[in-house]
C-alpha cells in the first residue's frame, strides 16, 4: 500500500472537469442568442399555460381531472383524484400546483416526443445503439443536481432551467422501454407482415407499436414519475411549484409547511402514476369507451 501511494500520486490528474467547463463556456459564448430565444418562448408557453389553469375555477378543473382519469382508470380512482386536488386546495397550494403540473406536462411532452423516435431509431440501427447504451448509463446514473449546473449557465435562473434539466433527467425511460418493446415484438410476426406486402413504415406502425404499447406506457410512466422528482428537485433553481414549498420548508426548519407541500407531492405523483398505469390495458380502455359512448346516447 506504501509502496502504490507515491506511484499514485505520481500519475497525471486527467483534466476531465475542466474540459466540460470550457466547451459549455464555448457553447454559451457562441449559442447565447439561442438559448435567449429558447429561454423566452418556453417562458411565454409556461405562463400562458399556468394562466389558463388558474383562470379556471379550481373545482371546474378538478372535476375535468376526475373525469379524465375515471374514462382511463375507475370510478374509484377518480374520486381519490378528487379527494386528494380538494385537499390541496384546502391547503391553499393551489397555485403551486399548478406550477408543478405545467412544468411536469411540458417536460413530458417533449421527452416523449424525443425519446420514442429516439427508441426506434436504436432498433434500426445497430451503431445507434452501440452508441446510445452507454449514453443512457450516464445520464441515468448521473446525481440529478449536477443537471442543474447547466441548466442555470444556459438558461438562468427560473422555470426554463427547471424544464431544461427535468427534460434531460426524465428522457432515459421512455428511450430504454421503446427499444425493449420493440425488439420483443417476435420476428415471426413481422417476417409475415413483410410477406404479405408491407412496408418498413407499414410494419412499424401497424405490428411493432400496436404489440409493443405495454412497454410504451410503462416508459410513460416512468418518465413522468422522473419528471415529477426532477421539477421538485429544480425548486432550488427557482423553477416554484410544490417544490419550492418543500424548499422553504426546510430553510426555515418550518415542518407544517415541508410537511404539507411534501403531502401535496405525493398526491400528484400518486394520480399520474395511477392513471398513467391505468392506460396499460388500452383494448379495456377502448372497450370503456364505446360502452360509455352508448350509455350517454341511451
Amino acid at each position: 500500500m506504501n509502496l502504490m501511494l507515491p506511484l499514485m500520486q505520481a500519475l497525471p490528474k486527467l483534466p476531465i472537469g475542466r474540459a466540460v467547463e470550457i466547451a459549455l463556456d464555448f457553447i454559451i459564448r457562441t449559442l447565447m442568442p439561442l438559448f435567449d430565444a429558447i429561454t423566452w418562448a418556453f417562458n411565454g408557453t409556461i405562463s400562458a399555460l399556468e394562466d389558463a389553469l388558474l383562470f379556471l375555477p379550481p373545482i371546474a378543473l378538478i372535476v375535468f381531472i376526475a373525469v379524465v382519469v375515471w374514462l382511463v382508470g375507475t370510478k374509484w380512482l377518480a374520486l381519490g383524484t378528487s379527494v386528494g386536488l380538494l385537499l390541496i386546495l384546502d391547503l391553499d397550494l393551489w397555485g403551486e400546483l399548478v406550477e408543478t403540473m405545467v412544468l411536469v406536462f411540458i417536460s413530458v411532452i417533449i421527452a416523449l416526443l424525443l425519446s420514442i423516435p429516439w427508441g426506434i431509431w436504436m432498433t434500426r440501427s445497430n451503431t445507434v445503439e452501440k452508441i446510445t447504451v452507454p449514453f443512457l448509463d450516464f445520464m441515468q446514473t448521473m446525481p440529478a443536481f449536477v443537471y442543474l449546473i447547466p441548466a442555470v449557465m444556459l438558461f438562468g435562473i427560473g422555470k426554463v432551467p427547471g424544464l431544461f434539466a427535468t427534460l434531460i433527467f426524465s428522457i432515459p425511460p421512455p428511450v430504454r422501454l421503446t427499444h425493449l418493446g420493440i425488439t420483443q415484438v417476435p420476428k415471426e410476426l413481422k417476417e409475415a407482415a413483410r410477406a404479405f406486402g408491407a412496408n418498413e413504415r407499414q410494419v412499424l406502425t401497424k405490428v411493432e407499436l400496436p404489440l409493443s404499447i405495454p412497454s410504451l406506457l410503462a416508459g410513460v410512466n416512468q418518465c413522468i414519475m422522473l419528471a415529477i422528482s426532477m421539477v421538485v428537485i429544480s425548486s432550488m433553481i427557482g423553477a416554484g411549484g410544490l417544490g419550492e414549498v418543500v424548499l422553504m420548508g426546510v430553510n426555515r426548519l418550518d415542518i407544517a409547511m415541508g410537511f404539507e407541500g411534501g403531502l401535496a407531492i405525493v398526491i400528484l405523483a400518486i394520480v399520474f402514476d395511477r392513471a398513467s398505469r391505468s392506460l396499460g390495458n388500452y383494448r379495456e380502455i377502448r372497450t370503456r369507451f364505446k360502452h360509455k359512448e352508448k350509455e350517454v346516447k341511451r
